[in-house]
């Protein structure tokens, strides 16, 4: 994905939309010669249809992490993973938890 300034603000809204207001945590940051290693966590609630889910308003905790490689001071490539396992589980429970009130 190339990345210019209007669709990475495209994809933060996109978030919003189905998170809300969310939380973001940098927990994890190393960097060595021309690679940076970062990992967060993104805490927020599900607001919107997500992998034909539908919203709860329940918490969703999303971790990521990306190795990205700088050449003079600009990325030029990076690698994304997310827990997605994890993540399923989370909306998954998030159903059950609904559907049972």
């Amino acid at each position: 994905v190339k990345r210019t300034p209007a669709n990475y603000t495209s994809h933060v809204n996109e978030f919003k939309r189905l998170f809300g207001n969310y939380e973001f945590e940098i927990t994890e940051l190393i960097a060595s010669n021309d690679k940076v290693y970062v990992r967060w966590k993104q805490t927020g609630k599900h607001m919107a249809e997500i992998d034909d889910f539908e919203p709860t308003q329940l918490p969703l905790i999303e971790y990521t992490s990306a190795v990205y490689r700088i050449e003079k001071k600009r990325i030029v490539e990076y690698w994304i993973q997310m827990d997605r396992l994890g993540f399923d589980l989370q909306l998954k429970a998030n159903q059950k938890n609904t559907n049972n009130k």
